[in-house]
């Protein structure tokens, strides 16, 4: 939270975020979660790099699915959810 707290100090149009949620309790992740939804709501775009693809899809608009390097799948966060492939292979059936 203190580093996304210190990167939005600057105003950025943008903001990167590399696995946010990594050896965070999931309570904690709920909040962190929370806090870039409400960042992407004030108008800042946010580029979320995240392997717990359950929570990454609850905040995301739109996702792509990274396998040995390539995008293997892209879509709507909707899309993806109610991928038959995507949820056998990264949500868990």
């Amino acid at each position: 939270m203190l580093a996304i707290g210190r990167a939005m100090v600057a105003g950025p149009q943008l903001i990167m975020l590399d696995e946010p949620s990594m050896g965070l309790a999931p309570l904690i992740v709920a909040q962190v979660m929370d806090a870039i939804v409400s960042i992407n709501q004030a108008g800042t775009a946010v580029l979320l790099i995240e392997q717990n693809a359950r929570v990454a899809l609850k905040v995301a608009h739109r996702g792509c699915v990274m396998e040995s390097g390539r995008v293997a799948v892209t879509g709507s966060a909707a899309e993806l959810r109610a991928d038959p492939q995507v949820v056998e292979a990264y949500l868990g059936a």
